[in-house]
Parts: structure tokens; sequence; C-alpha cells
């Protein structure tokens, strides 16, 4: 097998939830490019025609479909129209997200958040996070094994976190635990799924510059103190994932099954 046949993905049919934006923009854009049909997944209308036109001109079709991930029916209607539209569905990145509105009781430099501490954490604030970056994933995951099991083969790809594999004070409760619940959960899926002749498996983003928490890593001060924390002294790019997706959803990891893959320029051993 040459190069260009291991990490083959023309013609396949790719769902990305989260897709108009970040990290999921960066991933359709590289699938889309090496001549993937593509559905972006997204609940934010303008944004998807936005990523559509940017992505117009590679050489796999780009689709979109306005979707909350929490809303189980309208995430069925959004699956079979793909299948419809795209013969089946083949890969799939369960990426949605978002991050918390309170921060965890302890910033970088030692300063204590009152409202990010256990006692004063805001109930309705753990509900939003989990509902989206956990529940969200699991009715992702729900949809792509009912089309993938048809065709016997398939790659799913969950969006865990570094702070999965960290306990960081600064970043809010809700979000380090529903990443690290998607990490398990992808775990139990490979052993569910892997006799359908299903992969899946999870990327572990470390600290990158996209519009998660409202956008705060475009702070240059922010930017400046997260990438201080990282071993490589900076923040990521969202392009930096494509490699990373592509041998994910491609015959380069025919036999890559419940690993959970950091990409955080070595954050996770450096906390």
């Amino acid at each position: 097998m040459d190069l260009r046949q291991l990490f083959a993905v023309a013609g396949r049919s790719a769902v990305v939830t989260g897709g108009a934006s970040g990290i999921g923009f960066a991933i359709a854009d590289i699938l889309s490019d090496q001549g993937a049909r593509v559905t972006l997944i997204d609940r934010d209308a303008a944004r998807i025609e936005s990523a559509i036109s940017r992505l117009s001109g590679r050489e796999g079709a780009v689709r979109g479909a306005t979707c909350d991930v929490t809303d189980a029916e309208s995430l069925r209607q959004a699956f079979e129209a793909t299948a419809a539209a795209q013969d089946g569905i083949d890969i799939v990145f369960a990426n949605a997200g978002i991050g918390p509105s309170n921060p965890g009781p302890r910033l970088p430099d030692g300063t204590v958040v009152p409202e990010g501490e256990i006692e004063s954490y805001d109930l309705e604030d753990w509900r939003r996070v989990l509902d989206v970056n956990l529940s969200g994933v699991f009715l992702t995951a729900r949809e792509a094994a009912r089309h993938m099991k048809k065709k016997g083969w398939g790659r799913l790809i969950l969006t865990s976190s570094v702070f999965a594999l960290t306990n960081p004070l600064g970043v809010g409760v809700s979000y380090t635990v529903s990443k690290a619940a998607v990490a398990h959960f992808m775990r139990n899926l490979a052993r569910e799924l892997g006799p359908y002749g299903i992969n899946v498996n999870a990327i572990a983003p470390g600290p990158f510059e996209t519009e998660i928490s409202g956008g705060a890593m475009h702070d240059p001060a922010v930017k400046a103190i997260v990438g201080g924390e990282v071993p490589l002294g900076r923040v990521a790019q969202a392009d930096e994932v494509k490699g990373l997706a592509l041998y994910l959803a491609s015959p380069a990891s025919s036999f890559v099954n419940g690993a959970l893959i950091s990409i955080d320029g070595g954050l996770a051993v450096a906390s």
C-alpha cells in the first residue's frame, strides 16, 4: 500500500459535529480536501453557510445541517439525510463542545475564584456543559453506530481533551469531568463496536486558539499565560489537528482502537 492509499479517504462519507469553526472546521477541511464527502453539523446556520463557502472547490463535496447535538430527534434526522445524500456514513467526528461559564477555583497565578469553588458552582452551568460535551457525544455516537453497522466498517472519533488526563484548577470542573467521561465512553465503544469493523478513538487537544469559551484564547495575554504552561511554549492553531484527524479517519489507523491520543504540545506530561 503506497502513501496515497494509506491515508485515502476519497469517496468516504463523513460527518463532523461542531464542524463550522475551530477544530471541527479544520477536520472538515482536510477530509474534503482529500476527497471525502463531508456534512458539517452545527447549531449556527450562518456559520455553516460561511464554512461551506470557504470549503468550496475542494475535491470532496461539502454540505451542512443545522442541528443541536443535544436534540436527539433533530440529530437523527440530520444523520438520515446525510446517509441518503452521501450513500451511508463511514467517518464521524463527534467534536461539538462548549466551555464552562465559570473558571475553576484557582487561576494559574493563584488567584481564588469564589464562583468556581465547588460549594458555589452553578448547577445550570454544570448541566449545560455536560449536556453538550457528554450527552451530545453519546447521541452522535449512537447515530454513527446505527449507520456504520450497516456497512460493517467505520471510523468514529470523539473529541476529549488534555484535561481528561490532568486536573487543572483553572478550568471549570464541568468541562474537565465531561471530557474525562468522553474518554472513558470511547473505551467502552471501542470494545463494543470493534467486532463490527468500527474503530473508535479519541483525540485529546491541549490549548488551541478557537472560539470556545467566547474565543478567550484570542486574547494575547491569555494566550501567553496558557502557552507558557506548554513545553512547546505556545498554543496551537486549529490546522495543527489535520494530520491526526486524517490518520484516524483513514486506513493508516486500521489497528488503532480504543486510543486517547494527545495533541497538546506536551502539556499532559508537564502537568
